[in-house]
């Protein structure tokens, strides 16, 4: 078997555009657990502290947005599938968390269910998007 590479030498992230990827997961998914943390015992700090955790990784990862989008557009064809793909995961996350944050706005007790099933979503979109954005570019093996 005999690996070869892509046409274009694949890049890996830029260590500025890594460290953005690296906040959105823990801090939407601390929102989640905040959420679970709220259903069960229904204090309403617990629903500020995922309102707050929300507002950062929204602020994190439109910055990660923004640096995809400008590698959409700099990159070559040979890796644009992947890139497109990367690029909806981050968008599908930021505009989700985005309603994610205008719902958490309402009152404490009005944000369940829906708060918990967009955090749930929200988290689940970020891990998606930082597998997708930290697995490198493998070789295509030919037989």
């Amino acid at each position: 078997m005999v690996a070869l590479s892509a046409s274009a030498p694949s890049r890996p992230l830029h260590p500025l555009h890594s460290l953005l990827l690296a906040f959105p997961l823990p801090l939407f998914l601390g929102a989640l657990f905040s959420d679970l943390a709220y259903r069960g015992s229904f204090h309403v700090q617990w629903a500020n502290f995922s309102s707050w955790l929300i507002a950062g990784g929204l602020f994190f990862s439109a910055f990660a947005v923004l640096w995809a989008l400008v590698n959409l557009f700099r990159r070559g064809t040979a890796q644009r599938g992947r890139l497109v793909l990367y690029c909806l995961l981050l968008l599908a996350m930021w505009v989700l968390g985005f309603v994610n944050a205008l719902v958490h706005a309402k009152d404490a007790w009005a944000i369940m269910p829906e708060g918990l099933y967009l955090s749930a979503v929200v988290a689940a979109l970020a891990l998606a998007a930082a597998w997708t954005g930290y697995s490198g570019f493998h070789a295509k093996e030919v037989a």
